[in-house]
């Protein structure tokens, strides 16, 4: 094995680069792959829909709490253990706890109530300590590498949590397997995840006190595409913090917070949509699920890594753009009655939100100075992760209401943010 890494200006082996992009792909996917099989779980259990929106939200909200403080203590305690712990605790021991769980849902063996309620503390592990892996792999990757080539290396390595946006949907429906049915994915998750802890463990060494460091990562979803807010937190000064207020930069948070609502709230709400428009069974429908989602992950890709370099817009033309062809979207999919159109409708969405967020966060990132680059991606970073708090559960009472309703209200939202960025965003 050489003794350069990847990129150059790296001292990581490919081996140690690979084992660090595994540790990121692995919680992406899984985390994906759960979001397109638990809509056909909890209908097949004859759950509320609500059920699985809290589930979602408490992980959450302990991811948004936490990943901060275990981006600072992987300087203290070496960033080999919380890899570990990150894919050991975080992600390996809750999907194979929720797997038994579900398992013993789908099997009636317990009452749906209890499932979810076992389900909910159980997939709290991942928001606890899943949130730490991101930050110590950043960490371990700086501290082996040349300034220079930093924000290249910790690109690639970001990457692994878009890659596993569109992995996870698309696997899950091969590994709904006999006797463990809708549970399977989770079981075979379970499984990759042993093996790159196992493969941590055995073949990357320990860098405690190397000098390095990584930036918490906003929750994994089909949004979680590197947008630069994380890799400019790893390789900028430590700032003084900032604060939301800060006039500089408040309009493009208020940008980004109000259009990630709207986004997290369809992707609580499409599984349902899907089932139910199409007139599908649960047990099945997670293959139609899994194709919508992956569409929504590819268009977002192609916005990020093929329209935005080649066209050149600033910031402003964004968010302006992105709002509008994300709110076509959601016409589109609320009208939509086949497969084709759901499809077509829910990457038409995901083509504007990738449009959307590399929009707020360059204009955060260019409203300040230098020196304050590590602040505003911090703040950049909670934007991006607090959606996911509260926003699904709310999808899904509007949903329980009106089928239509939620599309109807992130329309509105995005139609909103153009008509107020065209006189507020400069």
């Amino acid at each position: 094995m050489s003794a350069i890494g990847p990129i150059a200006g790296s001292a990581l082996t490919s081996r140690q680069f690979i084992l660090l992009y595994a540790a990121m792909l692995v919680s992406a996917a899984g985390n994906t792959a759960l979001q397109s099989v638990m809509p056909a779980i909890g209908r097949a259990m004859g759950a509320p829909d609500i059920y699985v929106a809290l589930t979602f939200s408490v992980s959450a909200v302990l991811w948004v709490v936490l990943a901060p403080r275990w981006a600072r203590q992987s300087d203290h305690h070496g960033r080999k253990p919380l890899i570990i712990l990150g894919v050991g605790a975080g992600f390996t021991q809750s999907s194979l706890l929720c797997a038994l769980v579900l398992w013993a849902g789908l099997e009636g063996w317990i009452a749906p109530a209890l499932t979810f309620l076992l389900f909910g503390i159980v997939r709290a592990l991942y928001g606890i300590f899943g949130c730490a892996t991101p930050s110590a792999t950043q960490a371990y990757l700086a501290a082996k590498t040349r300034r220079t080539a930093r924000v290249k290396a910790l690109a690639g390595l970001t990457s692994s949590f878009s890659l596993g946006t569109i992995v996870g949907p698309a696997l899950a429906p091969l590994f709904v397997l006999p006797f463990v049915g809708l549970s399977g994915p989770l079981f075979v998750f379970t499984g990759f995840g042993i093996a790159v802890m196992l493969a941590v463990l055995r073949w990357l060494p320990n860098d405690h006190g190397a000098r390095g460091r990584g930036a918490a990562m906003s929750y994994p979803s089909l949004a979680s595409t590197p947008t630069g807010a994380s890799i400019k937190a790893a390789t900028s000064a430590l700032p003084e913090r900032m604060q939301w207020t800060d006039a500089r930069i408040r309009p493009w948070i208020m940008a980004g917070v109000v259009t990630n609502h709207a986004m997290a709230a369809i992707l609580s709400v499409i599984g349902f949509f899907t089932i139910d428009r199409l007139g599908l069974d649960p047990v099945g429908s997670e293959q139609s699920i899994a194709l919508v989602m992956m569409a929504g992950a590819v268009a977002t890709l192609g916005a990020q890594w093929g329209i935005i370099p080649r066209l050149g817009w600033g910031p402003r033309t964004l968010i302006l753009a992105g709002s509008s062809i994300a709110a076509a979207g959601m016409v589109g999919t609320m009208l939509a009655d086949t497969l084709y159109g759901i499809v077509l409708g829910f990457a038409c969405q995901h083509l504007g939100f990738g449009l959307i967020r590399p929009g707020f966060t360059g204009g955060a990132s260019l409203a300040v100075s230098l020196r304050e680059q590590g602040g505003v991606a911090g703040v950049v970073t909670s934007a991006n992760g607090v959606a996911f708090v509260a926003a699904p559960t709310l999808g899904i009472i509007a949903y329980q209401l009106e089928p239509h309703l939620p599309f109807a209200v992130a329309g509105l939202l995005l139609v909103g943010v153009v008509l107020w960025g065209w006189r507020r965003l400069a």
